[in-house]
């Protein structure tokens, strides 16, 4: 019997970009981390790439219509937080639409934030990846003790 292998989840994060300000979303009802801000963001499904799950999210949870050639890799984290995850960010900089929230029953507030002005509340992962963006790093890893 061959033992199963370790899987790691993915999920994408958008770093939307405007006049140096980023947009974030504020959690509710997902029962994690409801009440902080967070990136657009979302769980790769499968047969899925990177860049479509980045392109579906953006239109599920902000409206946002955005094409491939648009997005850029920014960061990836390997993190240990509550799980642990690879999070891989991209910005975009040029969509079509107006952000508005589309799910309500998720989020309660979207808002435009100065990238050196960001809420204290947010998502230990949008934290990192922002961190990494401002940076100019490609990768980070957080939440793995000593060995």
């Amino acid at each position: 019997m061959t033992p199963e292998r370790f899987t790691l989840r993915a999920a994408v994060f958008l770093l939307a970009i405007k006049d140096n300000q980023t947009l974030l979303l504020r959690r509710r009802n997902t029962g994690w981390r409801d009440g902080y801000f967070d990136l657009v963001a979302g769980h790769i499904d499968g047969d899925e790439s990177l860049i479509d799950a980045l392109i579906r999210e953006a239109k599920e949870e902000v409206g946002l219509v955005i094409a491939p050639e648009d997005v850029k890799f920014v960061h990836l984290s390997h993190t240990q937080f509550d799980n642990e995850y690879f999070t891989v960010f991209f910005e975009v900089t040029k969509w079509v639409g107006e952000p508005k929230i589309m799910e309500p029953h998720h989020a309660d507030r979207l808002q435009w934030f100065p990238l050196d002005d960001l809420p204290e509340n947010l998502t230990p992962s949008s934290a990192l990846g922002l961190a990494g963006y401002q940076k100019h790093t490609l990768y980070s890893e957080s939440g793995f003790g000593p060995k």
